[in-house]
């Protein structure tokens, strides 16, 4: 394992936040055993330009700042690269940095980064594309590809919302079909979760999954009426045992995903991909900074990790 002795950090610093944000771990750094070469992108188009510039300088680390999406889509970039990933959560949900155990705030993530663990993980993938947390059928995609553009910017959280509120009144089930080599089935569901990791939304939903499990886990909620989905969020938000029920998990390295009607897929948020696709995992594919796993102490006292 080599030692970091470079660094470099992108920011998708698009929102007023996004450049104080910016400004706050750039001080955070501050200390740290080598110089990171920081970088502010206020346009999303030139992200994937960034990163690849920075990558042209052989770095030992590369940083990303966002939310999950931001991460998911340029973390393709790093596969391949003798480079090791660091997390700065700065979305809303902030799914990726929860499965990692990383702290939610600038600080607490720089300190994860000060302290140099790295885990090596497994990445996700939809057909060709890599991704770090979680990909959905149903709802979600449902909304993020219609809402009109804008509109959480000039209404706000109310008008998303709103928006929302609206998009489930017309959403309907649909019937997915999948495969996962050892057992084919067709189900009448309210939503599909291709998962790498546990948490989807900010919130836990699949604990089947794990980002060194070595395989991808296709969750669905099976249900003929959509309360089914409200359900299962709510039992979910509040970690009630329910919120199993109506679930139905499928692992395996590959697991084929059709769906009728064709639905689209949102990657970690962005709408990206449309039934019908292959999911698989990429295993032990990328090395990150994380929080070490926290240590096991056995009635003899003898301490391991866990």
């Amino acid at each position: 394992m080599r030692e970091i002795k470079s660094a470099a950090m992108v920011i998708n610093a698009k929102s007023r936040k996004g450049q104080k944000l910016y400004k706050r771990a750039c001080a955070a750094m501050k200390g740290l055993p080598y110089e990171v070469d920081a970088r502010a992108i206020e346009d999303p188009k030139q992200l994937e330009a960034a990163v690849r510039d920075v990558l042209s300088a052989k770095p030992d680390l590369v940083i990303l700042g966002g939310g999950d999406g931001t991460i998911s889509g340029l973390v393709d970039l790093l596969v391949g690269h003798d480079v090791v990933l660091g997390v700065l959560p700065l979305g809303t949900a902030n799914s990726f940095a929860r499965t990692l155990g990383i702290p939610l705030t600038v600080e607490g993530a720089v300190e994860v980064i000060r302290a140099g663990y790295r885990r090596r993980i497994d990445l996700g993938m939809i057909d060709g594309d890599y991704f770090a947390n979680c990909a959905a059928i149903g709802i979600s995609p449902q909304i993020a590809e219609t809402v009109p553009h804008g509109l959480k910017k000039v209404l706000g959280m109310v008008g998303y919302l709103g928006w929302a509120s609206y998009q489930f009144g017309r959403f309907k089930p649909f019937t997915l079909h999948v495969d996962n080599g050892t057992t084919k089935r067709k189900l009448r569901v309210v939503e599909v979760r291709i998962s790498n990791g546990p948490y989807h939304g900010g919130t836990w939903l699949v604990d089947e999954a794990a980002v060194d499990s070595g395989e991808i886990v296709v969750q669905a909620v099976r249900g003929h009426y959509k309360r089914k989905l409200a359900y299962n969020w709510a039992a979910s938000f509040f970690g009630l045992k329910e919120r199993h029920h109506d679930t139905i998990s499928f692992s395996g390295r590959k697991v084929t995903v059709d769906t009728d009607p064709p639905m689209p897929i949102s990657i970690d948020g962005e709408v990206l991909a449309k039934t019908p696709v292959t999911a698989r995992v990429a295993a032990a594919v990328i090395e990150v900074m994380a929080p070490p796993p926290p240590q096991v102490v056995d009635p003899a006292g003898t301490a391991s990790s866990g």
